[in-house]
């Protein structure tokens, strides 16, 4: 069987369902509700559906995937490789579970239990499975209704609706821009998103572009790149300006209005 036909966000999926997939699909509701009562209210429906689909996308997806033969890279574009390979995911360490077939218990002499390391396994895919359910129900679904609500008020930052202003920083934006720019059918995506750190200096982050860790939709100024304070403030001609990192992703000021002023003479100079 299939898995549900599409993400959140539209796009069709890439993998069929392995046996997890197809417990979880039947099952993971009830699991997630046992553990997060609170979302079988009526008044939570739409939240349990939310929390449902992020943890298929976020953690199921890849491991049906994976033990569905599909490949990283999707057919046609043989061309590409990856660059690098990630050694820390779940199915290679659940692989590194196994036996080696060479190992012998110093013990016993006799080659480790195949029983006790499944257990092993086991508890390895329950930790990592409420890891993410934690931060999706604590975290990410909460901070979803503080991304929607500066998402409605874009135009109340600025005209051109293309600046997110949060009411605090630390909070799980990025991933909620990208869904909520497809709910809400947003015809000029956000390039900037401005917040307070901890220390109470107002920044300016980049909106990555989508599936791209390090590729923004419009970077900061190129000649304000890796430039500090009283400098950056007189590249700029911004008061109040604290730094800009050197790849042009993030920048400070002192105020809300600096740091406003400063994603807006971004805009303009990126469009030139």
């Amino acid at each position: 069987r299939f898995a549900p036909e599409k993400k959140e966000g539209g796009e069709e999926r890439c993998t069929k369902l392995s046996a997890s997939g197809l417990v979880y699909r039947h099952y993971g509701k009830e699991v997630i509700s046992e553990y997060y009562p609170q979302l079988l209210t009526e008044e939570n429906s739409s939240a349990l559906e939310w929390v449902y689909g992020k943890m298929y996308d976020t953690f199921m997806e890849a491991i049906d995937a994976i033990d569905t033969g599909v490949e990283p890279i999707p057919s046609g574009h043989d061309d590409v490789e990856l660059q690098y390979r990630d050694s820390t995911g779940l199915s290679i360490r659940v692989g590194r579970t196994n036996p080696r077939w060479n190992e012998i218990d110093d013990v016993t002499g006799s080659p480790p239990e195949p029983d006790a390391r499944f257990e092993i396994a086991s508890e390895t895919c329950g930790k990592d499975f409420m890891s993410v359910l934690i931060k999706i129900v604590e975290s990410d679904l909460p901070a979803r209704s503080i991304v929607e609500s500066a998402v409605k008020k874009r135009y109340e930052c600025d005209t051109s609706g293309e600046i997110l202003c949060l009411p605090s920083g630390g909070l799980p934006w990025k991933s909620q821009v990208y869904e909520l720019e497809k709910d809400y059918a947003l015809e000029v995506p956000i390039k900037y998103v401005l917040y307070t750190d901890q220390a109470g200096m107002w920044r300016i982050q980049c909106v990555s572009v989508e599936g791209k860790a390090f590729e923004n939709r419009l970077g900061l100024p190129a000649d304000w790149r890796g430039v500090r304070d009283e400098d950056l403030s007189k590249v700029a001609g911004i008061e109040g300006c604290t730094f800009c990192h050197a790849s042009g992703f993030i920048g400070g000021n002192k105020s809300y209005e600096g740091v406003l002023e400063m994603a807006r003479f971004a805009l303009k100079v990126g469009k030139e």
